[in-house]
């Protein structure tokens, strides 16, 4: 059983500052800014992942206990196999259209 820390978890308070600061900077970069749509989609893919990763090491402790090597392998299977079917599902559905 792991120690229980005591006091106020200032590390989730900064986190979650730090994810409503990203999403607005995300709808001030599509709503305020005349950048081009893909230009758009770029920012807010990075801002997506840098959140992602935010959430990752403040929220769900990806570096802290004793199975830290395994949370990362499956943390990178997962994305692996999310970008897999992502990529896997626009490949047919684009590719499909060819045949008809």
């Amino acid at each position: 059983m792991e120690k229980q820390e005591k006091g106020f978890p200032y590390s989730h308070v900064v986190g979650y500052l730090l994810a409503v600061a990203l999403t607005i900077f995300a709808l001030l970069i599509v709503f305020k800014t005349s950048l081009s749509t893909g230009m758009k989609f770029t920012v807010i893919g990075l801002l997506a992942v840098f959140q992602a990763s935010l959430q990752l090491f403040m929220f769900m402790h990806m570096t802290e206990g004793n199975d830290r090597d395994s949370k990362v392998v499956h943390t990178v299977y997962a994305i692996g196999m999310a970008l897999i079917i992502i990529i896997g599902s626009i490949w047919v559905m684009t590719a499909g259209h060819s045949i008809h």
